[in-house]
């Protein structure tokens, strides 16, 4: 049954803010086509809004998102591109089919960064996988004191495809935390700089929603101008040619051998526990519990 991307996604506007917030509490907020569509196509509602001087970005209940639903196929999402798949001998992969698909995805992650107004990231919970190429296209990220934000594909079926982490972290902490895909705690994104401010959860909507109305203040050119001045410096570092790289690795860390025999190994063993063993080694370092979380 399709999704409809209204329901999937909400959106009001208030005092000068637009909130986005992804709208499956059911599924932690799994991204899926409908959300990715419905994220860009309201980031565009909110752009060309004159009564809108900023944007808030979270999800409906007790997690921002849990990265990709694995449950919808990639040829769901494939699709939704309007890509033609052939008949094609059983274990092909076309790697170009491949970087479409997810390439469009990446397209409307970036409509975040290349909004002319400011997008705040409101982390609670988790915002793990494929989260991290969304949120991390924001401007400011705040986080609950109990939540985590990671990238745990990176031990199996993964590279970032918006690849944010080694611009928004620096070479160390990217390496640190994308080699090991080890989940990082509130107060470490904070201590490392990943984040602009840590909140106890009761009280993180009211101080984003704060945070948010200051822009009002601030002429939308200036800030467009503010925004496209810092930005450009990232672009000019080779954001895009990563993202283009991040996006290809992607698809061949899926279609890898040990990738195959992962996700064949979800119908014995079931999903939540094949998740537990990829990342059980890492609890020893006290990084928190990444069921479920993609």
């Amino acid at each position: 049954m399709k999704e409809d991307n209204d329901a999937a996604v909400l959106y009001k506007e208030s005092d000068g803010i637009a909130i986005i917030a992804i709208n499956r509490p059911d599924k932690k907020n799994a991204l899926t086509e409908a959300v990715i569509r419905g994220i860009a196509d309201r980031v565009d509602q909110a752009t060309r809004s004159a009564a809108v001087a900023a944007i808030v970005l979270r999800g409906v209940g007790d997690t921002f998102t849990a990265g990709y639903d694995l449950t919808q196929s990639e040829e769901r999402f494939d699709r939704a591109f309007g890509s033609k798949a052939i008949d094609a001998r059983d274990g092909a992969w076309d790697p170009v089919r491949d970087y479409r698909m997810m390439g469009n995805n990446v397209r409307r992650f970036m409509s975040i960064w290349e909004c002319p107004k400011p997008v705040i990231g409101e982390i609670r919970g988790w915002a793990i996988g494929g989260a991290t190429d969304l949120v991390l296209c924001c401007d400011l990220l705040y986080m609950a004191d109990n939540a985590f934000i990671g990238y745990a594909p990176s031990r199996i079926y993964g590279t970032p495809t918006t690849m944010m982490w080694v611009y928004r972290l620096g070479l160390e902490h990217a390496k640190q935390f994308l080699l090991t895909g080890k989940a990082i705690s509130a107060s470490t994104a904070h201590r490392i700089g990943l984040v602009s401010e840590v909140f106890p959860e009761a009280e993180l909507s009211d101080q984003v929603d704060l945070a948010a109305r200051q822009f009002v203040n601030i002429p939308a050119n200036q800030l467009a101008l503010n925004k496209l001045l810092i930005n450009q410096a990232f672009e000019n570092m080779g954001l895009r040619t990563t993202q283009m790289l991040g996006t290809f690795f992607d698809g061949m860390a899926r279609h890898t051998e040990e990738a195959y025999r992962w996700v064949e190994s979800f119908e014995d063993k079931g999903f939540k526990e094949v998740i537990r063993q990829r990342d059980q080694p890492w609890q020893d370092y006290g990084q928190g519990n990444s069921d479920e979380k993609e």
